[in-house]
């Protein structure tokens, strides 16, 4: 073979010659990259250096993101919360059909007529599987004209709706088992017990002005009776639950160790007296029943009945929580965007979620900066530690806000807390380790960011009890009680024990600081 043809063997390019050349340098980058998360140092320093390390590749960084503890999940939706898979297990167990058109589950009468199908039959025919996943999820969704993510998003509910409650404890062991699988500890899980009998009494008493007059008449009409129908729902369901997972046996799961409370929901696209009512349920419920930690408004913020209701709403919470002080309140606020309601629409729901509705916590928050005084506004919320439910991919799915768009990094610039959560992780196609991958990936946050925002979920949890730490959203001081101890040690002392015994609160923080010195001991 000649020089001159040598030169003409088409796999030589000058890229391939690049890459040899730079082979060395690689394989140097990636000694160093290892040396570094070896060298001495405190087993955090290691941990933040392993990050950065990871940072490097998408799949590294949710391999370290699984691994590390991610404490709470403050904003999560039942019934968003599963995966379509599991809708379509349920739907052919208990017998429904599917509407061929609409993709949507509907009852057996008792047979399935024409154009519908058992639902069983999607596990034999894969084209309609898939057609199920997709109209029960936004995978594969693409926007187009007339139909948004938004529109979507809400319109998945409606087709898996007539699965049944006697489910709930599957759903239980599902969330709880996908928690348990990425280091998470504590849940808050939105639900709405049935209240049907709470709204026929609303429509036959009809609309009244004034609230207490109101509320005498729906607890006269047996209002109450439905706190026993909650109760009996989270009985069932957990106790289902503990027996998928064989808790308190030698083969318990995983999952028996993730805590789990409820947020009560609140349907707030119903007539404004039904609306009242199931306020004053959620209320009740709240007082009664201490597995309900608090409550909350959903269903499409935007839609008419809200929007035009909102400070109405407002006003039930107000008058409602003079009454029953106990229960927390974390009601979804300024989940909108511009064009998707008028300017004008934009301006006040957080702040009055804040002032008139004694939020503690806002879900979403995405329109803060068009409210009026918005940086008055975000001074208010750090004066007052009201936490931000931050959920990036749905605010991106359903209002197309994301990246520098998103008020994530103004919050964090104003010190009101922030933690992430996943919205509705089944509907989404996510879980939480997708959500703190994206948003390290898009702020550039550093592990020492990360373990603030884990660290700020479980200081607003509602669980009953002083915090672990002695300034509230500042994690350098433990309690006094404990303050001899190393935070999370196996064996506090006595006096801290006794505090940790007092504090279901602060016995979960005391678990995440466990499991980060276990982890960042791993490095």
């Amino acid at each position: 073979m000649s020089r001159r043809s040598f030169w003409r063997i088409p796999s030589i390019t000058p890229a391939a010659v690049a890459l040899l050349l730079a082979a060395p340098m690689l394989a140097r980058a990636q000694n160093e990259a290892k040396r570094d998360a070896a060298a001495p140092g405190t087993a955090e320093q290691r941990a933040a250096r392993a990050y950065e390390t990871a940072r490097g590749n998408p799949l590294d960084l949710e391999a370290f993101l699984r691994r590390m503890p991610k404490g709470a999940d403050l904003h999560y939706h039942e019934f968003g919360g599963i995966y379509a898979e599991s809708w379509i297990r349920e739907g052919a167990e208990d017998g429904l059909c599917i509407d061929l058109a609409r993709h949507a589950f509907v009852a057996a009468q008792p047979n399935c007529g024409a154009g519908h199908a058992p639902a069983a039959k999607a596990f034999t025919d894969q084209n309609l599987y898939d057609s199920l996943v997709n109209a029960f999820s936004m995978r594969s969704f693409v926007p187009t004209s007339g139909t948004s993510g938004h529109d979507r998003f809400f319109d998945t509910f409606d087709k898996f709706f007539l699965a049944g409650n006697h489910h709930a404890g599957e759903r239980l062991d599902e969330i709880a088992s996908r928690a348990a699988a990425q280091n998470e500890q504590y849940l808050e899980i939105m639900v709405t017990p049935d209240f049907s009998h709470t709204i026929q009494i609303a429509k036959e008493i009809g609309w009244r002005e004034d609230l207490a007059q109101l509320r005498d008449a729906l607890l006269a009409r047996g209002l109450r009776d439905d706190v026993a129908v909650a109760r009996a729902e989270r009985d069932q369901a957990e106790a289902s639950r503990r027996a998928l997972e064989h808790c308190g046996t030698p083969q318990e799961k995983p999952a028996c160790k993730v805590t789990i409370r409820y947020i009560y929901q609140i349907l707030r696209d119903f007539p404004k007296e039904q609306v009242f009512a199931q306020t004053l349920l959620g209320f009740e419920v709240g007082s009664a029943d201490p597995r309900f930690v608090g409550l909350t408004y959903v269903q499409p913020e935007d839609n008419t009945t809200p929007m035009a209701d909102y400070t109405l709403q407002m006003k039930f919470i107000d008058f409602l929580h003079g009454v029953y002080p106990k229960p927390h309140l974390n009601l979804h606020a300024g989940e909108l965007a511009l064009g998707l309601v008028p300017p004008e629409g934009l301006c006040c729901h957080i702040r009055l979620a804040v002032e008139l509705g004694h939020s503690e916590r806002i879900g979403h928050g995405v329109d803060v900066m068009h409210e009026d005084r918005p940086y008055d506004l975000l001074k208010e919320m750090a004066a007052k530690h009201v936490m931000v439910e931050i959920n990036l991919t749905s605010n991106d799915v359903i209002l197309g806000v994301k990246g520098k768009d998103h008020p994530f990094p103004i919050y964090r610039k104003f010190h009101v807390p922030v933690a992430l959560s996943t919205d509705d992780e089944g509907v989404s196609r996510i879980d939480m380790t997708h959500e703190y991958v994206r948003a390290a990936e898009t702020y550039a946050l550093s592990y020492t960011d990360l373990k603030q925002l884990v660290r700020t979920g479980l200081e607003h949890n509602f669980l009953p009890g002083a915090s672990l730490w002695r300034e509230p959203d500042v994690f350098t001081r433990i309690a006094a009680a404990c303050a001899p101890d190393a935070a999370g040690a196996a064996k506090p002392s006595a006096g801290c024990a006794s505090f940790l015994k007092a504090s279901e609160k602060a016995q979960q923080q005391w678990e995440l600081e466990r499991r980060f010195h276990e982890f960042e001991g791993s490095f």
